[in-house]
């Protein structure tokens, strides 16, 4: 259970808050100031703060500063009804605050940032522990909330490695494919279930929150002090070869090569898989479509070579 951490000088916020995560399963602590926010924080572990900023006494961007040199892996929201751009600015730069919160809140929103924010704290903290048995229950729990992809992450690592051995990367940096294949889709912790799974294609906002998967995954294995190579596997696997992928539209080369190979198996798996928006495609169909990416979505040369292992494969299991 995570423990979040309301701070507001008004008594009858405090209680609304109480009432609004009631049924949460978190732990929920409330402050009537940054003193009494400062005890409870030395005294429990707390995944998120959600502070006011206009308070007697020290302001909120005074104690969420305060707060971040105490636990700096806690997740700090101001929320304040003077919303100027000053005031937001300053909560930024100077306490590093992860969002910003205009009241009167929306209760589903502020609900939904809450519940994302303890997310990105229990994965920074698994991710932390640098153990292979995390890394796998991880891609476990990612599967549980996308059902579509149940096997995807090993189907993934396998593909991976067995590129990876045919242009004979060392073993270090096999290593690293390893742990990025198999976390390559962290960032969908914190991607709502109704998007992963909606029957149908995405509108234009539920696109908007697919596509920060990357960065949000990315984001959090820089912060638990990850490897690069891993780093960049988790934040590029949606580039494109031709440029025309995200988060951030790299080309070619540019894209690390092993983002690039774990981009390879990714769509070839996805291929090959049920999915919300359609059946999995026929091996054949599959095997088009996945040539036809070659050049635009996907490394020309790691696509021969992936072809090369599966026509390999083949023949080694005895399919024609």
């Amino acid at each position: 259970m995570a423990t979040i951490m309301f701070v507001d000088d008004e008594a009858g916020i405090r209680n609304a808050l109480k009432r609004l995560f009631a049924d949460s399963p978190h732990n929920v602590l409330v402050a009537a100031s940054a003193a009494e926010g400062l005890e409870h924080l030395r005294a429990n572990t707390c995944a998120v703060i959600v502070s006011d900023n206009q308070m007697p006494g020290e302001s909120g961007i005074e104690f969420l500063y305060k707060a971040r040199q105490l636990a700096p892996d806690t997740l700090r929201v101001m929320m304040t009804a003077y919303a100027d751009l000053g005031t937001a600015l300053n909560a930024i730069n100077h306490c590093e605050a992860y969002r910003f919160v205009v009241k009167p809140w929306d209760n589903q929103e502020l609900v939904e940032l809450v519940n994302n924010c303890v997310l990105r704290f229990e994965l920074l903290n698994s991710l932390r522990l640098k153990d292979e048995a995390i890394y796998s229950s991880l891609a476990r729990a990612i599967e549980l909330k996308d059902h579509y992809t149940r096997g995807h992450s090993d189907r993934v690592v396998e593909f991976s490695m067995a590129l990876g051995r045919r242009l004979g990367l060392p073993p270090d940096t096999m290593i690293h494919l390893q742990h990025g294949a198999m976390l390559h889709d962290c960032g969908k912790i914190g991607v709502p279930e109704a998007v992963l799974n909606f029957p149908g294609k995405l509108d234009s906002d539920q696109m908007d929150i697919i596509r920060k998967h990357p960065d949000w995954g990315g984001e959090v294995a820089q912060a638990a002090g990850m490897h690069q190579t891993t780093v960049n596997i988790i934040l590029y696997h949606h580039e494109y070869y031709n440029g025309q992928g995200y988060p951030t539209g790299l080309a070619g080369d540019d894209i690390p090569l092993e983002a690039r190979i774990v981009a390879v198996a990714d769509v070839y798996d996805a291929l090959l898989s049920d999915r919300p928006y359609r059946k999995a495609l026929p091996p054949d169909v599959a095997l088009r479509e996945f040539l036809a990416m070659s050049g635009t979505v996907l490394d020309p040369l790691l696509v021969k070579n992936f072809i090369e292992i599966v026509n390999e494969k083949k023949l080694e299991d005895g399919v024609a």
